[in-house]
């Protein structure tokens, strides 16, 4: 999938793995211990470089997370994540340094080459016995998919969506949400897994499939070459899943990054970038 206005391509691998149906989980931190609060400031951070951070992203790394394979100029999502979380532990801009890596080689058990990684780790039981997760740095949606052309390409409501032929993988959160969300006259068609409704999708057996947003931005400005990424579904109390920064097993740096994120998400911060990146200028608006 890689983007036309916001993606660019080989991005599957990375995405899909974010977090794909049920295999998230509302847990949000690695092993950061306890409730107490930690002191967190460069002169205490055991970090790699000493008063440095070294923050990793993909190789390379795409809109609408970071704009232009540029995390150092702060523009996109995850980007101005970063720096935000970086200011919140005492750090300037200037003292954040960007190195690459590879999606499957660090949630891989082994000692890492950064003190965190951002780029769509979905937060999972299973990943957490191999890496540590901070809090959640981003609720992660649901949204529909489209072609232009299609009877439900200019939906702006959940109403809108009501009679369409919609589908989405079998025993993903993403079929629960259009039960729950939109609850469709027509009972969703069931696909074995998201090729096979990109493929539905694209052979018009259905007017639109739902996925996560990451898969959404890939599979409408990637896979489709008419691709139209309508909107979110409102996310719902029990089907909360995350993505958080990743740091190695057992970091020193875990319960501080977490408070950095979870001070971000009390003052607003976070909600204020996700609507920046992820939902005005992505085009991604929330449906109701």
């Amino acid at each position: 999938m890689r983007r036309s206005p916001l993606v660019l391509i080989p991005v599957a691998a990375a995405l899909l793995l974010a977090a794909c149906g049920s295999s998230t989980t509302p847990s949000a931190s690695g092993s950061s211990t306890g409730s107490a609060s930690a002191t967190c400031s460069p002169s205490s951070l055991q970090t790699l470089v000493p008063g440095k951070l070294t923050a990793a992203t993909g190789n390379p790394a795409y809109s609408p997370w970071v704009i232009d394979d540029k995390p150092e100029s702060g523009k996109g999502f995850e980007a101005a994540v970063t720096y935000a979380v970086a200011k919140k532990l005492g750090y300037t801009d200037a003292d954040v340094v960007w190195i690459r890596t590879g999606f499957d080689e660090v949630i891989a058990p082994g000692p890492k080459k950064f003190d965190v990684n951002i780029q769509q780790f979905g937060i999972t039981d299973e990943r957490k016995k191999a890496v540590d997760f901070s809090s959640g740095y981003y609720d992660l949606s649901q949204a529909v998919v489209t072609y232009k052309g299609s009877p439900i390409e200019k939906a702006t409501t959940l109403a809108a969506l009501k009679d369409a032929k919609l589908g989405a993988a079998v025993g993903t959160t993403s079929l629960d949400a259009i039960n729950a969300s939109i609850q469709p006259t027509t009972a969703p068609k069931v696909y074995g897994n998201n090729d096979d409704a990109v493929a539905g999708l694209k052979a018009k057996q259905i007017d639109g499939i739902v996925v996560d947003l990451p898969t959404a931005f890939y599979i409408a400005f990637g896979e489709l070459d008419n691709g139209v990424l309508i909107g979110q579904l409102p996310n719902s109390a029990d089907q909360k899943e995350q993505l958080g920064f990743l740091l190695a097993k057992g970091s020193p740096l875990t319960q501080c990054v977490s408070q950095a994120v979870d001070a971000l998400r009390a003052d607003g911060t976070l909600a204020k970038l996700q609507d920046q990146w992820l939902s005005a200028s992505a085009g991604a608006p929330v449906l109701s």
